[in-house]
């Protein structure tokens, strides 16, 4: 089976700090693949270049099939990048949803403007979608009316509906209240179920058991080290994963800085 995402020796560097270091990395179809690590070792910023919304110092992205190298320019560059975000859905932190759209709009605002998709065919799309997460009943609300579980739901509905080949999950729990956590976690593990590709960044370290293929950890820029969750959880093999998972343990945030 080939990858559906690989990275080559990807390097990162914001002025001279330099935040990636020669990550290379493939994800496969329908794995999921949760990242972890304190905060500041450059896991949010890896998932930003795999879909461009930062760019990358040095490397190859590759996304179904389309690669771009980095320091590439011109109109092929904005081709590329505009065909590797419409193979990758992006939930975030933060719900980013348009306020003045109703939660319908919202989930249609991408198929409509950036696939130029009819109406009508957008609606029902982005009903579905609503549907999978729970939140059909919740379609002709407002953003300032429904929680941040909700919220995030919508967001996620709003990622599928661009039929992506991978979901991007950008620690997708970390704004909510704890009560909340759990109703995006079992949307995420139904996605899992139905054989959806993930890449997630999280600290939910019982979701990235339960779920994951794989689990990576990165420090400091690097991957350090990457396993199943059942061997790497219990017989870490690298110093600083043995330190993350001990602070796990201890009840301390595994992504607090020491």
């Amino acid at each position: 089976m080939l990858p559906i995402i690989k990275i080559t020796d990807l390097d990162k560097f914001f002025g001279r700090l330099q935040v990636l270091k020669k990550i290379s990395l493939e994800i496969y179809p329908k794995e999921v693949v949760c990242i972890i690590g304190r905060s500041g070792a450059g896991k949010s910023t890896l998932l930003r270049c795999i879909n461009y919304l930062e760019e990358p110092s040095y490397g190859d992205i590759e996304v179904d099939d389309c690669c771009i190298s980095a320091g590439i320019k011109g109109k092929e560059r904005r081709e590329l990048i505009h065909e590797i975000r419409l193979r990758t859905g992006m939930v975030f932190q933060e719900f980013n949803l348009f306020p003045h759209m109703s939660v319908l709009e919202n989930v249609m605002e991408g198929p409509v403007t950036v696939k130029k998709m009819d109406k009508a065919k957008a609606v029902k799309i982005a009903e579905m979608n609503l549907e999978r997460v729970g939140m059909l009943i919740k379609k002709n609300e407002y953003p300032n009316r429904i929680s941040g579980g909700q919220k995030q739901r919508v967001a996620i509905a709003r990622a599928l509906a661009m039929e992506p080949k991978v979901m991007l999950f950008d620690e997708p729990t970390s704004a909510l209240d704890p009560e909340l956590i759990g109703e995006v976690l079992n949307v995420m593990k139904s996605l899992a179920r139905e054989g959806t590709t993930m890449l997630v960044v999280t600290h939910e370290m019982e979701f990235a058991c339960d779920v994951a293929n794989r689990v990576i950890v990165i420090h400091d820029g690097e991957l350090v080290e990457q396993g199943a969750p059942a061997e790497l959880f219990n017989h870490p093999q690298n110093e600083h994963t043995q330190a993350l998972l001990e602070r796990y343990r201890s009840g301390k945030s595994p992504q607090a800085e020491a």
